[in-house]
């Protein structure tokens, strides 16, 4: 029973994985007060010009009615995936953070969930046991995981803050990917917890 349930969590965790690298992780979007923005560029003409420049395009302003206008524009907009931030961090020369990102969010749980697979379905033996041992030398960077997908959070609005001014009003909202991913984690380490690997026996 515990070896079919620790199929099952490995499987689960396997078809979490795909869209949960593959989809939206995070979601930025800038809008840009439409009264706010007409008030700004009155601004900044009424900068060029002197008193009397100012007071003509108030009077203007307030005939067209800029200054009662409603709604936003939206002036940013940027949805990441695990995937597609790997490929922005290669073609941004970033080579090493997303090798690191790649390896440690696709690779290795990609490599760790299909090892777990395949001890779960093999007759205990000597190369069982080996894998048993693989298996255990990469469960120590399973908490990667978790950091992987902070970092992206991290570096997305970082990037995202590095646009925002005083008019630009700037919202985050998780994806779709970043629920993916996180459920695979909760069953990667359910996994974990159900498979026991066997001891290695003691030489006399």
């Amino acid at each position: 029973m515990r070896n079919w349930l620790s199929v099952i969590s490995v499987v689960v965790a396997l078809c979490l994985l795909f869209p949960g690298i593959t989809k939206p992780v995070l979601t930025i979007e800038g809008n840009i007060d439409k009264s706010k923005l007409a008030q700004a560029g009155i601004e900044m003409l009424a900068e060029e010009g002197d008193g009397r420049t100012r007071s003509m395009l108030m009077m203007f302003s307030n005939m067209l009615g800029l200054d009662k206008l409603e709604g936003e524009i939206s002036a940013y907009n940027k949805t990441q995936s695990i995937l597609g931030t790997v490929k922005e961090l290669a073609s941004n020369n970033n080579l090493f953070v997303a090798a690191l990102v790649g390896l440690f969010s696709i690779v290795i749980p990609s490599l760790k969930l299909l090892l777990q697979l395949l001890y779960c379905c093999l007759p205990l033996n000597g190369f069982k046991q080996k894998l048993g041992l693989v298996i255990c030398a990469l469960s120590k960077w399973s908490m990667v995981d978790v950091f992987v997908i902070a970092l992206i959070v991290t570096y997305l609005t970082g990037n995202a803050h590095g646009k925002s001014g005083e008019l630009l009003v700037m919202n985050a909202q998780f994806g779709e990917g970043f629920w993916y991913f996180s459920a695979y984690c909760i069953f990667a380490i359910i996994a974990s917890n159900l498979i026991k690997t066997p001891a290695k026996p003691q030489s006399t």
